[in-house]
């Protein structure tokens, strides 16, 4: 068992420190448009995914859902077009040289699932959460302000995965056999469109060199290993553990930005991560009573 923890761990973090870094992948990528790598991204992680579900589970497992519950393969693909207005919202920010706004974002993501969580499933509200939540709104408070208009970057990348949370929660199919139905339906259009782009000369061909082509053919594997390393994760650490690991991802794209991509990065920016993450304290402490202290109260 303490040997399955370990793995459960070192899985969590590789998955963490991949989404993190993958900034510096989507870079490379540049000058294709952001556009094109998300039709390309849509249509190789269906493929991926199906080819790996195929593997794990078999296809009348993938199409079990079609035969014994079309809402629930509904739903993943409600989660499917949330996901990727996600999806399209970070490679954009990223290629647009916003690496630090989306980090920020992923930072208040956990406090805005909290959040749905008191809303939608009538989860409990604590002390440490409420005080999380109010320093979470403290720091947007102060971007718009400084920025006089909404942090829409952060704000766009919290809620959206927020909300793709949600239907996931409802969601019992098998990672991989969720994937498949939340690019199936998008997959079709993207592919129409890609091969339109293709043929008009407008798409990654014309636009990138032929490595940058060939590193856009592996999104889709990029994509699903992480995804693989989580839902490994998950069945062998606890939530709190899981939870905390997920700072790693927008802590390691924050230094990036700073450090590799020199974005700009003033003092009342770092005041409001500075609140986030004193809120995510609160939070992960709070969480950590509520698990590993249940005898206590978490209020």
């Amino acid at each position: 068992m303490e040997r399955e923890h370990r793995n459960g761990l070192a899985a969590a973090v590789g998955c963490m420190m991949l989404w993190g870094v993958l900034p510096g992948y989507w870079k490379s990528l540049v000058p294709i448009s952001s556009g094109t790598i998300i039709l390309y991204r849509i249509v190789l992680v269906f493929v991926c995914s199906l080819l790996l579900a195929m593997r794990s589970v078999g296809i009348k497992e993938i199409l079990a859902p079609l035969k014994n519950d079309r809402r629930m393969a509904l739903r993943c693909v409600a989660a499917g077009v949330i996901v990727t207005a996600n999806w399209s919202t970070y490679i954009w920010a990223v290629n647009a040289d916003h690496v630090i706004d989306s980090s920020i974002g992923y930072y208040i993501e956990p406090l805005m699932v909290c959040l749905f969580g008191i809303l939608f499933f009538r989860e409990k509200m604590t002390g440490f959460k409420a005080a999380a939540l109010l320093l979470a709104a403290c720091s947007v408070i102060i971007l718009l302000v400084h920025f006089h208009r909404l942090p829409w970057i952060p704000l766009g990348l919290a809620i959206t995965f927020s909300v793709y949370s949600a239907i996931k929660k409802t969601v019992t199919l098998p990672p991989l056999v969720s994937l498949v139905y939340e690019t199936a339906a998008l997959m079709p259009p993207a592919l129409a469109w890609i091969l339109y782009l293709e043929c008009s000369g407008k798409g990654a061909l014309a636009e990138g060199q032929p490595y940058q082509f060939g590193l856009l053919m592996l999104c889709g594997f990029l994509t699903a290993v992480p995804l693989g390393l989580f839902a490994a994760a998950a069945q062998k650490v606890t939530m709190f553990e899981l939870g905390l690991t997920e700072y790693v991802s927008p802590t390691l794209s924050m230094i990036l930005g700073v450090f590799l991509f020199r974005e700009p990065f003033d003092q009342v920016q770092l005041i409001a991560v500075v609140l986030i993450w004193i809120g995510l304290v609160f939070f992960s402490y709070g969480e950590y009573r509520s698990t590993a202290l249940p005898g206590r109260r978490t209020e």
